[in-house]
């Protein structure tokens, strides 16, 4: 199974992220995410057998502290991905997605090496794009996150199958 996790918006949140995304100005060739794909990515794990999955689902920890991320900043990052992101990331998440690596490290999964930088992916090969003059920013309470499996095929799309 193919596997990451994330925060995973509840339905305001959601709309309001499609609301900044329509705020865009795309060229042609831009592929948006589609509504039911928008999340914010803790920690990719790729592929991962079911047992270990099982067992990652079964020990999820719950968040310690809740927070609010406040996605206040438009970017166009290089490779033409489009992204909200936080102009100031909260404690709450930098302390979450350090004990998930830890559990990930413990159960002998993979971490990524690379700098952990927040963001929603609002649209990929948009070079070009110009982001809205003013973005309201979303506030996003955070009591939780999701272990989502990635579908491709003729299924393709995402499955929370377990929340903490």
């Amino acid at each position: 199974m193919r596997l990451f996790l994330a925060l995973w918006p509840d339905d305001a949140v959601r709309r309001q992220l499609v609301s900044a995304q329509r705020a865009w100005l795309w060229p042609a060739r831009t592929a948006p995410v589609p509504a039911d794909r928008l999340h914010l990515t803790l920690h990719f794990l790729g592929e991962v057998a079911e047992d270990g999955a099982r067992e990652l689902a079964s020990s999820l920890p719950p968040c310690k502290a809740p927070f609010t991320l406040r996605l206040d900043r438009a970017a166009l990052w290089p490779q033409g991905i489009a992204v909200l992101e936080p102009s100031d990331a909260p404690a709450g998440l930098a302390t979450l997605h350090a004990d998930l690596a830890a559990l990930l490290r413990a159960q002998g999964l993979r971490v990524e090496a690379r700098a952990f930088r927040p963001h929603v992916t609002l649209a990929r090969h948009a070079q070009g794009a110009m982001p809205p003059a003013e973005l309201p920013a979303i506030e996003w309470a955070v009591r939780g996150y999701a272990l989502v499996r990635s579908r491709a095929g003729a299924s393709a799309g995402y499955e929370p199958i377990a929340r903490a």
